[in-house]
């Protein structure tokens, strides 16, 4: 890949307080490029670029960008946005921020790169904690928030990255992957896809480009097939729950609510004991994937127990906000019915009396063309309440409110502002209750609002 980084000394960020756009500015501040960024809300992530020294203006003018030789924007940054036009008007190349995350993970000798419909943001997390363990001082892209780095990304020294690689819109297509690791190909995106088929095309495009090692789910018919058609010469390791994958996990034991122990063999031989410290089987899995990943990678087996005992979950992902009156708040990213399943599954597991899911449907098109697995998934929580649905990059075309989706659950109710949703569960809430506010839109809010009303009481 052509380095479009050379003989550039200063770079502007559009939206630089993005998840995304953090571990970007920071490996670009580290390897000592100039870096101004603009963003319209002040978030903590915004203060962490400011800790930098990077100046951020607040507010999206034509201005901004002066005196930049590169201009770098999120994809959430609309065409009509006065930045962008001017950014495109000034002869100065502008560049999405995927097209960036791509040559800077052409710059490592070895790119893991974690890609797949569900648990990426896990997984990825994980597999960050293991080469920690190992002491490996990585370089780090995830989607969401992780403690042990204080946000989504880590500059360090070392050869080795670990990137989260989303296949939305075929972003991932833009990776230089060493590794990658495929976690699971489930129907999703379809507004952007279409078809099943051409998703799994995009997957065996993905693994083609892979130059080292490919550790997929071998128990998922959707990754093999994607695997299996891939041009590559690269070394296909498996996982997964059954014993024919080369590495699996044996004698799973749910210890406690959040915590789980298990075995874990490769090829047919024991490994060790490993546990951790987020509920559900299919975290054991994104589990084993890490270790397979990160073994496969060079790291200790015992790094990777380390590792694994270390973490205790990504910011969204069932992650325990509060516990007051005996009643337990935990909000989750899940915007997906196979997320949406697993999750409830697992809490259903779980020592509580009721199940809430304070759910936020995302996006027209997924909830329109899944509007029967969501309230299959949903129908597992003793009580459903639903926000609107939040349209997100989307005009409703499609005719579809969540009152829909509402009518299709047995005693689900929808509100249309946060603050009556809010009202409602904390009303009609009981000690012993596990509230669950799930999807990757702004739905966390409602967690807080209920966890100030609880206060309140």
């Amino acid at each position: 890949m052509e380095n479009f980084l050379i003989g550039k000394k200063h770079i502007h960020f559009i939206g630089i307080g993005g998840s995304g756009m953090y571990p970007l500015a920071q490996i670009l501040h580290k390897q000592g490029y100039y870096l101004t960024g603009s963003d319209n809300n002040e978030t903590e992530t915004l203060k962490a670029v400011r800790n930098m020294g990077i100046p951020v203006y607040m507010g999206q003018r034509a201005e901004n960008i002066e005196g930049a030789d590169l201009i770098v924007h999120t994809a959430a940054i609309m065409a009509d946005n006065p930045e962008l036009i001017a950014a495109k008007a000034s002869g100065v190349s502008v560049i999405e921020r995927s097209v960036l995350l791509g040559l800077i993970t052409s710059m490592y000798d070895n790119a893991v790169c974690v890609c797949g419909t569900h648990g990426k943001t896990t997984a990825t997390s994980m597999l960050t904690h293991i080469f920690i363990a190992d002491g490996n001082d990585l370089t780090a892209v995830i989607g969401g928030k992780l403690k042990a780095i204080g946000g989504s990304g880590i500059c360090g020294t070392s050869d080795t990255m670990v990137c989260e690689a989303c296949e939305f819109v075929d972003t991932f297509l833009k990776l230089y992957p060493d590794t990658a690791v495929v976690l699971n190909i489930d129907c999703d995106h379809l507004d952007y896809f279409k078809t099943m088929e051409n998703m799994k095309r995009s997957f065996t495009k993905f693994c083609s480009m892979t130059t080292k090692i490919i550790v997929y789910n071998g128990d998922d018919a959707n990754t093999v097939e994607a695997v299996s058609a891939a041009d590559t010469k690269a070394r296909l390791v498996t996982f997964g729950r059954s014993g024919r994958n080369d590495y699996y996990p044996a004698n799973i034991n749910h210890v406690s609510g959040f915590h789980t122990e298990f075995d874990v063999y490769r090829q047919g031989a024991l490994l060790g004991r490993a546990a951790i410290n987020v509920p559900g089987e299919h975290n054991v899995l994104n589990a084993v994937a890490a270790i397979a990943a990160a073994v496969e990678n060079g790291c200790k087996y015992d790094s990777a127990v380390k590792g694994l005992a270390e973490f205790h979950g990504a910011v969204r992902r069932f992650e325990k906000l509060a516990e007051i009156n005996g009643i337990t708040i935990v909000d989750d990213y899940a915007h997906h019915p196979t997320e949406v399943r697993s999750l409830l599954e697992t809490a259903k597991g779980m020592n509580f009396g009721r199940v809430w899911a304070v759910h936020q449907p995302f996006t027209y098109s997924r909830t329109a063309t899944l509007l029967n697995e969501f309230a299959d998934a949903l129908g597992i929580a003793d009580k459903v309440v639903l926000t609107e649905i939040m349209g997100s990059r989307e005009k409703n075309t499609y005719n579809i409110y969540s009152k829909d989706l509402a009518e299709k659950i047995p005693g689900a109710v929808w509100f249309p502002t946060f603050e009556e949703v809010a009202k409602y569960v904390i009303d009609n809430a009981q000690s012993g209750d596990l509230i669950i506010t799930l999807g990757c839109g702004d739905v966390y809010k409602v967690a807080y609002m209920m966890i100030d009303m609880l206060k309140g009481k």
